[in-house]
């Protein structure tokens, strides 16, 4: 069966791009999933001036109009989260039960923002200066750029689009060239919600063709975009060159602490699914796991043991634990970093080799070093793969000096009974978003995702913190005689 082919969609209507590219499941090479359409400059162009035309009526529309139609997206979303679920595991790894969580995290994203729509937008002060009036409106900031990553296709665009039309702006979406599937149905059923066209146009492609295009063009007020640090200081520089505004969500390489009062099954738990849920693959990973003495030699027995038997196969097997590498590209730059492990003298405990057996797939099975220092580039380095090092400490302060020594400031965790411990690592940290006796990967829908240092730069995202990006202040004074 000839695989379908799946065009962009831009000013209301579906077009074909300048070529089609196909999409592989990488738990199984001979599935092509379909063909998206490629888009190019000039598709950004002809998108831009719809969404320009569009918000000039969007952003005047009614609170009540906004949140029905998110409301409606929303519950779509959510019924229809098998069938993405099985799409998302399909075209990208992510197990089935993974998968179907993140679809129905995505629903619920845009049932919380329906609400953030109807929020007061008008705030009153009362001025130093007798018989003036003063107020701060809350105005949408025009055309959005929206640049999302491969990891989470449902979720990170959800909370993206979802407060850009919420508080009145206009969209362009662009998702990751790996998976477009999930990107096209999700597009497709925000675009079944009645929304005026052009409000929202999706615009598939390469990132140097259509993701440069977005950044550059005049007409597009910000950029939200998710992704590695270098190619989001990149972007950064550029957005800054034309006076846009910028919201950056970029790497993290996760620290998860470990002291001699853990319980020890739960430390493993925490470990496992922060370092190789979603095969490793999400910027909240926890891919330095630092241990003090006391509890390491049983820590690393007992995590070797888990990762021995966790099942590695197709995404969409209900058995699978961890299914395969996203791609090739990937699978290459796991093995690579890898092999920089064990040249630099970290111990490879477990694991660092391909499933053979599997060679219809990307497959790798899940890795752990052990004997590995905060210097190695497996520590300094974000590897976004089943890859982990233990690192053992002498004491809770030398953990965290070892867990703030790093350029990235996103997700960190410690695992301990001790609530002074507990405390002090939460004032701290170094990092945006803190996890105390939890897996280092796991956010609330309604709460910031935001980090420190190379993680992130500009306004946090999701929540009601989402205002700050998606809008612009404008005071107003009246005077009265």
């Amino acid at each position: 069966m000839t695989a379908k082919t799946f065009a962009n969609h831009i000013a209301g209507s579906w077009v074909t791009g300048y070529d089609t590219a196909p999409n592989i499941n990488p738990s199984e090479l001979t599935d092509t999933i379909g063909h998206y359409a490629l888009g190019s400059a000039d598709d950004v162009f002809q998108a831009v001036d719809a969404a320009s035309t569009a918000f000039k009526t969007w952003s005047k529309s009614t609170s009540l109009m906004r949140a029905e139609a998110l409301d409606k997206i929303g519950t779509e979303i959510v019924t229809r989260k098998d069938e993405l679920g099985d799409m998302l595991a399909r075209e990208e790894g992510k197990t089935l039960r993974e998968a179907t969580g993140e679809a129905h995290r995505a629903g619920s994203l845009f049932k919380y923002f329906a609400t953030e729509a109807y929020r007061e937008t008008v705030s009153g002060f009362r001025s130093i200066r007798e018989n003036v009036e003063l107020e701060v409106r809350r105005e949408p900031i025009g055309v959005v750029g929206i640049i999302t990553p491969w990891n989470f296709p449902l979720a990170i665009p959800a909370w993206k689009i979802a407060p850009a039309l919420a508080y009145g702006n206009t969209v362009v979406f662009k998702p990751a060239e790996l998976v477009q599937g999930s990107a096209w149905l999700l597009s497709d059923i925000i675009l079944r919600a009645g929304l005026p066209a052009g409000v929202f146009n999706l615009v598939m492609g390469h990132g140097h063709d259509v993701g440069q295009a977005i950044v550059d063009h005049p007409n597009v007020a910000g950029v939200s975009f998710t992704g590695s640090t270098a190619v989001g200081k990149r972007i950064g520089a550029a957005l800054f060159q034309r006076g846009a505004r910028m919201q950056l969500e970029m790497g993290g390489k996760n620290p998860l602490i470990v002291l001699d009062d853990a319980d020890l099954d739960l430390a493993v738990d925490c470990a496992v699914q922060g370092a190789y849920f979603s095969t490793g693959q999400r910027c909240t990973a926890s891919s330095r796991l630092i241990v003090t003495q006391g509890i390491h030699d049983k820590f690393i027995e007992a995590m070797r043991n888990r990762l021995l038997e966790l099942k590695v196969g197709d995404a969409r097997n209900p058995k699978t634990q961890m299914g395969p590498v996203v791609s090739a590209e990937q699978l290459q730059i796991d093995e690579k970093y890898i092999q920089i492990g064990c040249d630099e003298g970290a111990e490879l405990l477990c694991g660092g080799t391909r499933l053979e057996a599997m060679a219809n797939g990307y497959y790798l099975t899940p890795t752990l070093f052990a004997s590995s220092s905060n210097e190695m580039r497996i520590n300094r380095e974000e590897i976004f793969g089943p890859i982990a090092a233990v690192q053992c400490v002498a004491s809770y302060d030398e953990a965290l000096h070892v867990a703030n020594d790093t350029n990235y400031g996103l997700s960190g965790g410690i695992i301990t009974s001790d609530i002074n411990r507990q405390r002090h690592f939460r004032d701290n940290a170094q990092v945006g978003m803190v996890q105390i006796n939890l897996p280092t990967a796991g956010m609330d829908f309604h709460a910031p995702f935001t980090g420190k240092k190379s993680s992130s730069y500009g306004p946090p995202e999701k929540g009601g913190y989402a205002r700050e990006f998606f809008t612009v202040s404008k005071v107003v004074h009246e005077g009265h005689r």
